[in-house]
């Protein structure tokens, strides 16, 4: 009895997740984890009202990705979703005690598309094997196509087109490079920086991102 419920729950825990990533191949999201763990436990600035709009990948400039990419994970074309060589040197810094800083761009999406703020090692682990199916499953024009346009950009400002309306006025296939380069400035703590107006910080990491950018050129997804 014991033995058959184990392989039960082995199952579940394996297989929901590739009905999930499997859906996302053809289905955009209406929420994600990130949105509802937001919602029931929001921080101190966050909105009553959140913004959001979908965009597919066509509808945003091709700089966007690319600012993403120089600035959060420049190995995002050659891993298949989990970046061995940055998790090992995240982890030997921090002594064993944490893996933060190592996630690629696939990593963030599983986990604020299907997963909820954790930093337990069990957390992250669903976290790997869920940025392996995505890989896999979806592919990496796909998996940027999601994260553009479920990644917080500041307090309830889900997505590059909800960012690009409120910080610039614009659409997001009308962003300069500088413009895509500010947003990708802010993703590592969106609710202290912000693109507009520029501090002096926000100067200095968009002048760094921007020659990322030019270094690495165009990239195909």
């Amino acid at each position: 009895m014991i033995k058959k419920l184990l392989i039960n729950i082995i199952l579940i825990l394996v297989g929901v997740p590739i009905l999930l990533v499997t859906s996302l191949k053809f289905i955009n999201p209406p929420v994600w984890g990130w949105q509802i763990s937001r919602t029931f436990f929001p921080p101190e600035s966050y909105p009553d009202t959140v913004l959001h709009s979908w965009v597919p990948i066509e509808g945003i400039s091709p700089d966007m990705a690319l600012a993403v990419i120089a600035s959060e994970d420049q190995q995002f074309t050659n891993h298949y979703g989990i970046d061995v060589s940055s998790t090992i040197n995240a982890l030997t810094e921090n002594n064993g005690s944490s893996i933060r800083g190592a996630s690629t761009i696939t990593q963030q999406t599983a986990k604020n598309v299907l997963l909820f703020p954790s930093q337990t090692y069990v957390r992250k682990a669903y976290e790997l094997y869920i940025a392996l199916l995505m890989e896999l499953i979806l592919g990496k024009q796909r998996i940027m196509e999601v994260y553009l346009n479920v990644i917080e950009f500041g307090p309830g400002i889900y997505g590059v087109e909800a960012a690009s309306q409120f910080y610039f006025g614009r659409s997001a296939n009308e962003l300069s490079q500088v413009q895509c380069a500010q947003l990708a400035v802010v993703l590592p703590n969106p609710y202290r920086i912000r693109p507009m107006p520029a501090t002096t910080y926000v100067q200095q990491r968009t002048n760094w991102v921007v020659q990322q950018m030019n270094n690495l050129g165009s990239i195909p997804l």
